[in-house]
């Protein structure tokens, strides 16, 4: 009986909890990185990808991709690299892949993201504190904000403005509650 308890436990929980990094299947990993507590997509259509750069399954999950795959993979920016490690306690990546960068480096798209982009907990808004734009070679961009979450707190909303699109203003909601990992809260 006690077998069988333990068997519904492990089978009851999601794969990241259940299983290490390194046993993830391939689709479970791009399930991490596409549709999961950290990562989801903003609508409209085509909706746009917004995941948790800072999340440690979502970095786990990089990880075991760069690993698995036989052909190189774009690696972020080594200042973004040092800046995360410099500022991890007190700030949070929001990470969203670029399909195209047309539109972007415009002074007036510039300050409407500098602007417009902002999160909200429980109708308090704050803006983001830096950014790292998406470059040819790493078609992410990178926008820094404080660590204002809280575990206790219901939901964070983003409202983005992505120059360069053709739908610019885009919004994403995540569910504070679905944002831990091994019982630590990961953003």
């Amino acid at each position: 009986m006690h077998a069988l308890v333990a068997l519904l436990f492990v089978f009851g929980q999601p794969f990241w909890e259940a299983k290490p990094p390194e046993k993830w299947s391939d689709r479970e990993i791009s399930s991490m990185l596409q549709n999961s507590p950290w990562a989801q997509a903003a609508p409209p259509a085509p909706a746009v990808l917004v995941y948790f750069a800072t999340a440690r399954p979502i970095e786990e999950a990089e990880s075991e991709l760069r690993l698995r795959s036989k052909e190189p993979l774009p690696q972020p920016d080594p200042e973004y690299l040092t800046y995360v490690s410099d500022h991890r306690a007190e700030q949070f990546v929001l990470a969203v892949p670029y399909p195209t960068l047309r539109g972007l480096g415009k002074a007036d798209e510039q300050k409407r993201l500098e602007d417009e982009t902002v999160m909200v907990i429980h109708h308090k808004t704050w803006h983001i504190v830096g950014e790292f734009p998406p470059t040819p070679s790493d078609p992410v961009l990178r926008l820094i904000f404080p660590r204002e979450v809280k575990p206790t707190d219901k939901n964070v909303v983003f409202d983005l403005y992505l120059g360069g699109l053709d739908f610019p203003e885009r919004e994403v909601e995540f569910s504070v509650k679905d944002l831990f990992y091994h019982g630590k809260f990961e953003m």
